[in-house]
């Protein structure tokens, strides 16, 4: 090799060197004034003042009182902490505003004054269900979405997993929420919550209990089998005692509820929690299990009877020659699955009260209404209809 060629490779190489360089120092330079932008950008909205900052986004929570513009609320509740903090204060619970508008609402109890309009979307092929909230009374093909589930069949039991996401429905993904299973025969279910509904929660022994979310480094949602509710469907084998029979229990929420002035507990966040907070699976299951600062309200102790419901007795239609029941015009077609669900007073003289808590019937091939009101959430409302879609061997 000549002496002029090594010092020609010699130039190549300390230019595609400097070039390299200059183009990494010039990266690194737009960068940082990239996020020097984004800082100020965040600045400027964070360092609102907090009485203007307040005023503004009130307005914007009052104006939207239906789901399709009420998007602006839960955007606003996104652009920084400062606003998401407002915003949680302003935004009321379902009981007090009627309106659904986090994803926290679901796990609350609905409004007392109104039943909360929803339905359900069957799909059979995929065995997946889908809770959507009613935008208009009219029509019921385009809704909110707010839960879905999906059906895993077992050799000796079903499980139905209720997710947030309407693609993903699995007890390990970071949008499981609680799940419906059901014994062989179809006549005994139990509503299980991903997270305690109430300090006093204490988590079900079952092999399921998991970490949700391991992908995540930190923090990491502690999930387990937290029972909230029974349901118990009658045995009715021969057909000979008419329409379904179902009670439910529900654990977590006192019987007094109902009265004027009663309380059911009100979970306010779904709470987060670092993962070296518990060292071992072993703590889940210990009875002295609690979570603080978790839910408002009181919670029904030992003592204390909790709320029972079963559903209200349809009457013999002499010319229609079938059972009915008055659902306001929200059930259109006769099915053996619709229901309605009233409180139990408990007075050993089998009274109940008349104002319906949870209504449920059938409109299309796969449309289905569910209508709910306090001092059950939509989940609870959910998981509770998703057993009346379970086959059942020895009820009808």
């Amino acid at each position: 090799m000549s002496f002029k060629s090594m010092i020609q490779d010699m130039k190549d190489e300390f230019g595609s060197i400097s070039r390299k360089g200059f183009r990494s120092r010039s990266h690194r330079v737009v960068q940082d004034c990239t996020v020097t932008i984004d800082a100020l950008r965040q600045s400027c909205w964070a360092n609102m003042p907090p009485e203007l900052l307040r005023d503004v986004l009130m307005r914007i929570e009052e104006s939207d009182s239906d789901w399709r513009p009420r998007k602006n609320v839960v955007a606003c509740a996104g652009v920084c902490r400062s606003w998401r903090e407002i915003m949680k204060e302003i935004v009321k619970t379902p009981e007090v505003s009627g309106k659904l508008t986090f994803p926290i609402s679901l796990k609350q109890p609905g409004p007392r004054d109104k039943l909360v309009q929803c339905f359900i979307r069957r799909n059979r092929s995929s065995q997946t269900y889908h809770l959507f909230l009613n935008l208009n009374e009219v029509a019921n093909d385009d809704g909110k979405f707010l839960l879905a589930a999906r059906k895993c069949k077992r050799p000796t039991y079903t499980d139905y997993i209720i997710s947030l996401n309407a693609e993903v429905a699995s007890r390990g993904s970071s949008t499981y929420i609680g799940k419906l299973r059901s014994n062989f025969l179809g006549t005994k279910f139990t509503v299980y919550d991903a997270q305690p509904s109430n300090a006093g929660a204490k988590v079900s022994k079952c092999r399921s209990t998991r970490f949700v979310g391991m992908k995540q480094v930190s923090p990491r949602i502690p999930t387990g089998n937290y029972p909230v509710a029974h349901i118990s469907y009658e045995l009715n084998v021969l057909g000979a005692r008419g329409p379904r029979r179902m009670l439910c229990i529900m654990d977590a929420i006192p019987a007094s509820s109902i009265e004027p002035g009663g309380l059911a507990p009100t979970q306010t966040e779904f709470v987060p929690v670092n993962v070296d907070s518990f060292p071992s699976l072993h703590f889940f299951r210990s009875k002295s299990t609690r979570v603080d600062n978790f839910s408002s309200g009181p919670l029904p102790s030992p003592k204390d009877e909790v709320l029972t419901l079963k559903n209200k007795a349809p009457r013999w239609h002499e010319q229609l020659q079938c059972w009915c029941l008055n659902f306001n015009g929200r059930v259109t077609v006769a099915s053996v699955k619709n229901f309605q669900l009233v409180a139990s007073l408990g007075d050993g003289a089998g009274q109940e009260n008349e104002n319906v808590i949870l209504q449920f019937g059938k409109v299309g091939e796969d449309l289905f209404t569910m209508d709910y009101q306090y001092p059950i959430s939509a989940f609870q409302a959910f998981a509770i209809c998703l057993s009346s879609f379970d086959t059942k061997i020895a009820c009808e």
